[in-house]
């Protein structure tokens, strides 16, 4: 039995009209968390997230990511605070750089990325403590905010990152750490470091995302899996056979689950690939001793 909280992605290719249902799916099977997806061109994180938690009674939903520069960190915190307020202690916002290129393609790439999210994060911690907010900083200027509405219990801000400035950075300013797919046990321990000497608090949580294919063809679960290993190495600079996943028979998933555990994970989310994903992650869930609830 692990301790480690298991959580679910809904994949950012699945139509948005699916997510109620998957994430009432997904709940009963036992789940901890359900993770949805902010890219540009699919769907947008807040609603998502909203659609998860009114379909749900327990799952914690997570957003990973939204990009900084899409938002105002005004925006954001009354966005993420409404939530809050609706469903208390059942979200986890994650905020992060978003992709260069698509944020330079709707004119609103920043000067200073790492200056962007710093300020973002900060603020958006503040205004959610229901702090008054006066920054003039090198890409956030706010003037005398502050949130009608404050959560009671403000929730996480994590800060979804990939390189090491950026992760040191998120160690200073987070809640927590979100780690793209690809990364392994020893990636999610390098990570454990930078965000170290950010000067990360003891409570700060590691949540790693993998790509999960099983089933007892091994040959089919490579198949499965072979466009996403291979589209997603190209995007970290490894090759396919260099990037982790979660993959191979159910047994053989749950021991890499375990291994992300001991690595410092505190939270592993699934990214199904291939037929049936609910079918797979039950199978994954079984491995780990964990029960469904109904």
């Amino acid at each position: 039995m692990t301790n480690v909280r298991i959580g679910v992605m809904y994949d950012r290719d699945w139509a948005p009209e699916g997510l109620p249902g998957f994430a009432r799916d997904v709940e009963a099977l036992g789940v901890d968390d359900l993770w949805v997806v902010e890219d540009l061109g699919w769907n947008g994180g807040i609603s998502a997230a909203s659609l998860a938690l009114g379909a749900t009674e327990r799952l914690r939903v997570g957003i990973g990511i939204m990009p900084a520069p899409l938002r105002s960190p005004a925006l954001l915190a009354m966005e993420v605070a409404t939530l809050a307020r609706v469903f208390p202690g059942r979200l986890v916002a994650g905020i992060g750089h978003g992709v260069q290129e698509w944020m330079a393609s709707v004119g609103v790439a920043a000067r200073s990325p790492l200056a962007l999210l710093e300020e973002t994060i900060s603020s958006v911690r503040a205004l959610l403590r229901g702090e008054r907010v006066e920054l003039e900083g090198r890409e956030v200027r706010l003037a005398d905010i502050q949130l009608v509405h404050p959560p009671v219990e403000p929730p996480p801000v994590v800060a979804g990152v990939v390189r090491p400035r950026s992760l040191e950075l998120s160690g200073r300013v987070a809640d927590g750490t979100l780690i793209a797919e690809g990364h392994g046990p020893h990636d999610v321990e390098s990570a454990r470091a930078l965000v170290d000497k950010g000067g990360a608090s003891a409570d700060h949580a590691l949540t790693v995302l993998a790509f999960c294919s099983v089933g007892d063809d091994a040959e089919q679960v490579a198949r499965a899996l072979r466009p996403c290993v291979e589209g997603h190495g190209a995007w970290l600079g490894r090759s396919p056979e260099r990037v982790f996943t979660v993959s191979g028979t159910a047994e053989e998933a749950a021991e890499q689950v375990r291994e992300l555990e001991v690595a410092g994970a505190g939270t592993v989310v699934l990214r199904m690939v291939g037929p049936e994903p609910v079918r797979q992650l039950g199978t994954v869930l079984k491995a780990l001793g964990r029960q469904a609830q109904n």
